[in-house]
């Protein structure tokens, strides 16, 4: 039997307690979960690629149980990266109405690039939706309190960042 692929792709910038949420929740639906961990250079992004390749791979092992997971670094298309990885599947996880929007218009473009692709929505845990990387870094960077929203380790880069 063909093994069940799927790829959850983001900037994890930094990586947060909602994704590793979406992760630990999309491991019991797959034999293996690539994150693909995007270059993503218009975001603007905190850290690197190489550090946020090295959170999201130190992180995700934590919540992977028996599924195998790959953390893969990719820039371009994702509609090629996820053909490249094998995947038929793309994990996207909700938070609100306004994700769902941008989303809706992602998978209709998604699926006439390849038709075999399907787009899985995964709902946020209430606990976690309202956490975002954009949010979380203004809070660390105004110096807040962001334990609640990132893992310890997360913290003290965020902590790193801004001291």
């Amino acid at each position: 039997m063909k093994a069940r692929v799927a790829l959850y792709p983001g900037t994890f910038d930094p990586i947060t307690n909602g994704h590793l949420d979406i992760i630990g929740r999309a491991v019991k639906l797959y034999d293996k979960l690539v994150l693909g961990v995007a270059l993503n250079s218009a975001k603007g992004p905190l850290f690197s690629f190489e550090e946020r390749v090295e959170m999201a791979s130190e992180l995700a092992n934590s919540v992977a149980g028996d599924t195998e997971i790959e953390v893969l670094p990719f820039d371009g298309l994702l509609m090629h990266f996820a053909e490249q990885v094998g995947a038929s599947s793309i994990i996207r996880g909700l938070r609100a109405v306004s994700d769902f929007e941008y989303e809706f218009q992602m998978v209709g473009m998604n699926q006439r690039l390849n038709p075999d692709i399907e787009t899985v929505f995964l709902m946020a845990d209430p606990r976690h939706q309202a956490i975002a990387s954009r949010l979380v870094k203004e809070i660390a960077k105004l110096g807040g309190e962001v334990a609640p929203f990132v893992p310890p380790m997360v913290k003290d880069r965020l902590m790193e960042k801004f001291a």
